[in-house]
């Protein structure tokens, strides 16, 4: 006779095949946001769905607080988590740690709704900005190690400042993780001795490329920085959350270092 198994017991059986699947561990889902709930905990809860299916979603405080975006019901978006049975109910659901919206015209109301929300709390107030140094002596450089930008701003710097020591904090400046290593860079330069600017910035690009400058932790890194930031994102018509934060924007790489 097979063993008889409790509900416990078989729920952790269901568990662990969810857990020990590498597909699931680490997953991209997209679908419209329903029954979205924020609790008073600072949980979220909802359900992703599309025409077929649905499935449930929890994005717990410490993944959702720094969204550059407010979700909504009716919203598409791109979730990244893992998936996993929540055994006390015994049912399968979607542990959200990322999410951005889908599609570009998604991307333009969480930009519209961001700016709105930290331009109300003041981070773009004009008595915020700190007078950048007439001759700087150090320059902080917080890009792509490999891009256009810092090609454009060595050569400009080196021109119109010889003399000046450049340190730079190489980042991811496009997709997964790029923010975070933005404001990483930004706190690691603040720690550092007799730095007179810092410059944060990357080449031209879509939206989406240039989405990591438009995220709240990107935005509040430049607010808390006690070395005044120039903004140096994209082309002269590209402009991020990152340019109304800092305390000067230049509209390319190269006329930062100008």
């Amino acid at each position: 006779m097979k063993p008889v198994l409790t509900v416990s017991e078989v729920t952790n059986i269901i568990k662990n095949l969810f857990d020990t699947n590498e597909l699931l561990r680490k997953v991209y889902i997209k679908g419209e946001i329903s029954n979205f709930k924020h609790h008073l905990s600072g949980h979220m809860y909802f359900t992703l769905k599309d025409e077929r299916s649905q499935i449930r979603c929890v994005m717990f405080k410490n993944s959702n607080i720094l969204l550059p975006f407010i979700p909504e019901n009716g919203m598409n978006v791109i979730a990244f988590g893992y998936i996993s049975i929540f055994a006390k109910s015994g049912e399968y659901q979607l542990y959200v740690e990322d999410m951005q919206p889908d599609g570009i015209g998604a991307l333009h109301v969480a930009f519209e709704k961001l700016k709105a929300r930290l331009d109300k709390e003041g981070l773009f107030a004009t008595e915020r900005k700190r007078p950048l140094p007439f001759l700087p002596k150090k320059i902080g450089l917080v890009t792509s190690p490999t891009g256009a930008a810092i090609k454009d701003l060595l050569t400009v710097i080196k021109r119109r400042f010889p003399n000046v020591d450049i340190v730079i904090a190489p980042v991811l400046v496009q997709g997964r993780g790029a923010a975070d290593e933005i404001c990483s860079a930004i706190f690691e330069l603040n720690n550092l001795k007799d730095l007179d600017v810092i410059i944060v910035g990357r080449g031209g690009g879509s939206i989406e490329e240039l989405w990591a400058f438009n995220e709240e932790k990107v935005a509040r890194a430049i607010a808390n920085s006690k070395i005044p930031i120039i903004s140096a994102v994209g082309h002269e018509t590209d402009y991020t959350i990152a340019d109304f934060v800092a305390d000067k924007r230049a509209p390319t790489p190269s006329a930062a270092g100008e």
